[in-house]
């Protein structure tokens, strides 16, 4: 069994989404916003999000993967699956579990650019500065980590512990 230790707590994770949802709250308020979640690891997160927010919500997800099955990103990005419906003149916000590398992101934010949005906002619940490789613009961030391989609310290590209701380091 792997070692995991807790680096944020559910309560702490709970908390912070209720204040993001509250500014997304205030900024789009009387708007219909879009969400995007980037599967797999934004679920729990872009769920709970959407269960917060106070004005009319569409859904939908994209499976985009830079990672193989190990804690390193191989630098490659594709996208496995897209969104179901258009996202032009919609407000969109793209919800993301982490950004470490930036190398996905600064792939997939032009793409959606291009489609037209009436604005496009990112946010994740995660953010690793340290790893950054290419930079992108942010427009909310939960909890900044330190480089550590975390796990847990929507995070795999080789597609396991997304169940864990906390974020925690793991020990490879």
């Amino acid at each position: 069994m792997d070692k995991i230790s807790v680096l944020i707590s559910k309560e702490a994770i709970e908390t912070r989404i209720q204040e993001m949802a509250d500014k997304l709250n205030r900024d789009y308020e009387g708007k219909e916003v879009h969400l995007v979640g980037i599967l797999k690891g934004s679920v729990f997160f872009v769920c709970e999000l959407a269960k917060r927010l106070t004005m009319p919500v569409q859904m939908d997800f994209m499976a985009v993967s830079s990672y193989g099955s190990g804690t390193e990103s191989d630098g490659r990005v594709k996208i496995v699956m897209d969104m179901a419906d258009s996202i032009r003149d919609k407000h969109v916000v793209l919800v993301e579990d982490i950004i470490d590398s930036g190398t996905t992101l600064s792939y997939l934010l032009p793409i959606l650019a291009s489609r037209q949005p009436a604005d496009l906002r990112l946010i994740t619940l995660l953010s690793k500065p340290d790893r950054r490789k290419k930079e992108v613009a942010i427009d909310d961030i939960g909890f900044v980590i330190p480089d550590v391989f975390v796990v847990g609310y929507g995070l795999d290590y080789a597609q396991k512990y997304r169940n864990l209701p906390y974020i925690g380091i793991l020990e490879v």
